[in-house]
């Protein structure tokens, strides 16, 4: 039996927003942005839900040639890869009778729940983005974790971190030879809000009352056409990075080598005909334990400098010409990849 309280705004919830709502102001204390959404190249999918990525797995033959001689015939070998889409949607209901308690705040009273519920569907695909597995999550789209989740991958570098306190740090490229965010067939791009309008719904007991509902909707999916161009920095141990004994400005720099993108938010790399943008995706324990290594002591100047760059109006850090991003999706307590 659900719990009234937890799913529907109560007026004791209003009162302890009062002093918000009558400035119209609300502190988003759970507040997130989206990073890797802000950078991200979209496409359309080309199966309805579905996408289909054709990956070279092989170049056709040449050889050299004489007069009089045939030319050798040959074919490039290709495989298909499908990726999925999810999407992610909330319901916001406000009793009828509530609003008309508060008249005075009832536009203000629904944009406060709509406010929470578009940040809860950003951080939710923000997550995904890094961490979803359809092996174990069906209903969602792959993520980067469980495609770069191996040693053995060479664009995968090792900190040497052990146990469950781990995190990563990832390059990753955005073009449409990529990666990409998928969107669906005949879907818009970004989140739907949908008023309802008055709906009639059933309370716990099955007794009808009347809210006024709100429907907030966003599709996603995610395809790597090119697993070259991206790579993750795992294993780094969180107590070691916070104490500052991990080298960070060493890990990236290796990284920056295995990126085939590595002349980053450049568009003119010879023989690329669509280089993309990468950026630097990391949380805010690794971002400060960067900005620690790259602020230079009196005594000695190691020439490590974070740059600050422009994009698109926003000021951000810049490593090697790549925007770093902060995000929290990433979390502390990843295992140990093998």
């Amino acid at each position: 039996m659900a719990i009234m309280g937890t799913t529907f705004l109560s007026l004791l919830d209003v009162l302890k927003a009062k002093d918000l709502l009558a400035e119209a102001s609300i502190v988003e204390a759970l507040h997130q942005y989206s990073p890797f959404l802000k950078d991200a190249n979209v496409l359309t999918c080309n199966k309805g839900t579905r996408h289909d990525i054709s990956i070279r797995t092989g170049l056709p033959q040449v050889s050299w040639g004489a007069l009089y001689q045939g030319i050798t015939q040959s074919k490039g070998g290709y495989q298909t890869v499908e990726e999925t889409t999810g999407f992610v949607e909330g319901l916001s209901g406000i009793d009828t009778r509530l609003l008309k308690l508060k008249p005075e705040q009832a536009g203000k009273l629904r944009l406060m729940e709509a406010q929470g519920y578009i940040e809860a569907i950003a951080q939710t695909l923000e997550s995904a983005i890094f961490y979803s597995d359809v092996r174990t999550a069906p209903k969602q789209f792959h993520g980067l974790a469980p495609r770069y989740n191996t040693l053995a991958n060479p664009n995968v570098i090792d900190a040497g971190g052990t146990g469950s306190d781990n995190m990563s740090i990832w390059m990753v490229t955005h073009g449409d030879m990529q990666t990409s965010m998928l969107l669906p067939e005949n879907i818009p791009g970004g989140l739907q809000r949908e008023d309802k309008g008055e709906q009639r719904v059933l309370d716990a007991d099955g007794k009808p009352f009347y809210v006024k509902e709100e429907s907030f909707t966003q599709h996603a999916g995610l395809g790597v056409k090119d697993w070259r161009y991206n790579v993750r920095i795992a294993n780094l141990d969180v107590s070691d990075l916070i104490a500052g004994t991990v080298s960070l400005n060493a890990l990236l720099r290796k990284a920056y080598h295995k990126c085939q993108r590595i002349h980053a938010y450049k568009m003119d790399k010879p023989g690329v005909a669509s280089p993309g943008r990468t950026a630097i995706y990391m949380n805010r324990t690794a971002y400060e334990a960067l900005d620690a290594e790259s602020t230079n002591s009196r005594a000695v100047d190691n020439f490590i400098r974070l740059t600050p760059m422009e994009i698109q109006g926003e000021v951000v850090d810049s490593w090697r010409g790549m925007p770093i991003r902060c995000t929290d999706a990433l979390n502390n307590a990843e295992t140990r990849v093998q």
